[in-house]
């Protein structure tokens, strides 16, 4: 059975109150909780083997090389990977995508080029590849949205020409939590252009599903660690093995590679050839801890409490006089993201009216100024939810919404 009230005694945080109410946190799109048995693997390192990785071969340099590469190898089970040697590890979802826009998209790229993406996207899936158009002299195309927030696929398709390189694009909104079919779009992209490189951008997808790279047929994904239950700092890129090998790294120094002279030096084997310089060990041991966590969890299940909760949390939003919703959550296509205004509010007063009360959520722009444009709003306040949150939180969060509506009117 999948019980969030059992979950919860895993996430020592709950214990804090906020002005003396107990923590409501609905902000997990922004960084997930953190459980016991995360803290406790990086504080392990820390306090065990907290030797730097790959450098020595004393005993704490050993066990730390040890646990940051099974961490990598827990990493690729999750996602399917071919081999562990095809996950990155980064400090974040951005690195990871700045990666790929140096690595591969300033050598792949030339003039009159196409690059694909979407007006879903957040910040740092647009303004990295903004950078390499501009740089290259290629065209950077967005396609558009329908009026219930979904994709429109067909004006994809149509984008795709013979001067098309990229399609990068995200798994799941960060505003609305709509989830393209990801596994259709790479299907028919490639079959429109068979070369056509397509990254996805799973940093709000995979902390609510499993994938399988495999079946998705994608060559490459990034994510960010720390919205997984995974420490801060942590992140990954995953691509196949034969492309990581044939592009240059970003970031050079030490341990990414194998030999280096006066005249010149040469690149050390995946994925240490992306990885220069002392990692984040301890997120990394991290981050796997949190994989560990995640694969205990019932996928079916995770997916059905979500659901359950966006619809009672749309449907009473609903309700409320001077409430504005966007997108409504329809389907099993949206993972646990509602954004909404209220009349005459900015989203800021309304965070902070929550907060007085234990209810942690976003409000501002998101990260995704061209959907917010879209959307014709400049802000909105968001609440996300996880494998922790209750229903008990959502009709709290109601009640002082609606006292925060009464005053502010």
């Amino acid at each position: 059975m999948f019980d969030p009230k059992v979950i919860r005694r895993d996430f020592p945080i709950f214990e804090r109150k906020i002005d003396g109410y107990p923590l409501v946190y609905f902000d997990s799109a922004a960084t997930s909780l953190k459980p016991i048995q995360v803290i406790k693997a990086v504080d392990d390192y820390m306090m065990r083997f907290s030797g730097n990785v790959h450098r020595a071969v004393h005993t704490l340099s050993y066990e730390a090389t040890e646990k940051y590469i099974e961490s990598h190898q827990k990493v690729s089970s999750y996602i399917s990977a071919g081999s562990w040697r095809e996950i990155i590890f980064t400090k974040n979802a951005t690195e990871a995508v700045n990666l790929l826009a140096y690595s591969l998209g300033l050598h792949l790229i030339s003039k009159g080029d196409r690059i694909i993406t979407t007006v879903m996207e957040h910040h740092s899936n647009i303004v990295p590849w903004q950078f390499v158009a501009r740089y290259k002299g290629s065209e950077l195309l967005f396609v558009d949205i329908n009026e219930d927030g979904t994709l429109k696929e067909d004006q994809l398709f149509e984008y795709i020409n013979s001067r098309t390189k990229i399609l990068t694009i995200t798994g799941a909104s960060n505003v609305t939590g709509y989830m393209p079919n990801i596994k259709k779009i790479v299907r028919d992209a490639k079959r429109i252009k068979p070369d056509i490189l397509v990254i996805v951008d799973c940093a709000q997808l995979l902390p609510h599903r499993r994938i399988n790279v495999q079946e998705i047929g994608c060559d490459f994904i990034f994510a960010s660690g720390h919205k997984m239950l995974g420490p801060p700092g942590t992140g990954f890129l995953w691509g196949k093995k034969e492309i990581l090998e044939t592009i240059q790294p970003f970031m050079y120094g030490g341990d990414m590679i194998s030999k280096v002279s006066l005249e010149g030096a040469d690149w050390n084997e995946l994925p240490f050839k992306f990885e220069a310089g002392t990692p984040n060990i301890a997120g990394g041991i991290g981050l796997g801890a949190a994989i560990d966590y995640l694969t205990f969890i019932d996928e079916e299940c995770l997916i059905e409490h979500e659901q359950k909760l966006l619809s009672i949390t749309f449907e009473e939003l609903k309700k409320i006089n001077k409430v504005r919703l966007y997108v409504e959550p329809s389907g099993d296509n949206f993972v646990g993201i509602i954004s909404f205004n209220v009349e005459g509010v900015h989203p800021h007063d309304i965070a902070d009216f929550l907060n007085r009360y234990g209810i942690a959520v976003r409000s501002g722009h998101h990260c995704a100024q061209p959907l917010m444009n879209r959307l014709k709003i400049e802000n909105s306040v968001r609440i996300s939810f996880y494998i922790y949150n209750t229903e008990d939180e959502i009709t709290h969060f109601l009640e002082v919404l609606k006292k925060a509506i009464s005053i502010f009117s």
